[in-house]
């Protein structure tokens, strides 16, 4: 069991985090809820039936734990999100991660603070498949739904992204518009 768990945690560690952190935009929290996930994978391997692929089942494992934290947390979490500032929040690290990179690109913030503004589903479509990269039969199997109902809130996810990004821009102005 040693060898197999340390092999799904080299394969898949930086991909978990990275989910984590996107849905919780607060690296030690991600941290913490990676951990958790790993918990839970060494609990309940056994039990894994290989119906789908091990990168799936930790990924619906994390989906699961995500959840479950924004249940504990609703109402500070909301105070946080509003408080907290990605243009003037420095997370110091020796290896900046690719996402603390990404943030400092105005366009890649405001589309971030987007996706915060959409709702739950619409959010984890969009993460898994453009952040995640991962197939509609993959995100089906992750959040437990038909491949249909994937594509179909895909598409009214980014529906809703642009929407928001475009009120972003109205509202905010782009300082480079003619």
């Amino acid at each position: 069991m040693n060898t197999v768990f340390q092999e799904l945690y080299e394969k898949y560690h930086h991909d978990v985090f990275q989910f984590l952190f996107y849905m919780v935009k607060n690296k030690e929290q991600a941290e913490d809820l990676v951990q958790e996930v790993y918990i839970k994978v060494l609990r309940s391997y056994d039990r894994f039936e290989g119906k789908s692929s091990e990168k799936t089942w930790l990924f619906s494992i994390a989906k699961h734990v995500a959840i479950d934290s924004f249940r504990k947390q609703k109402g500070w979490k909301s105070k946080l999100l509003e408080t907290f500032d990605w243009s003037t929040q420095q997370v110091k690290d020796h290896a900046p991660l690719p996402e603390e990179i990404a943030l400092q690109n105005e366009q890649v913030q405001q589309m971030y603070r987007c996706l915060d503004k959409c709702k739950m589903d619409h959010r984890l479509v969009l993460i898994l498949r453009y952040i995640q990269a991962l197939s509609i039969q993959e995100t089906a199997q992750i959040l437990g739904w038909t491949e249909s109902k994937v594509k179909t809130t895909q598409h009214r996810a980014l529906k809703v992204l642009k929407a928001h990004m475009e009120e972003l821009q109205e509202k905010g102005g782009n300082s480079n518009a003619s």
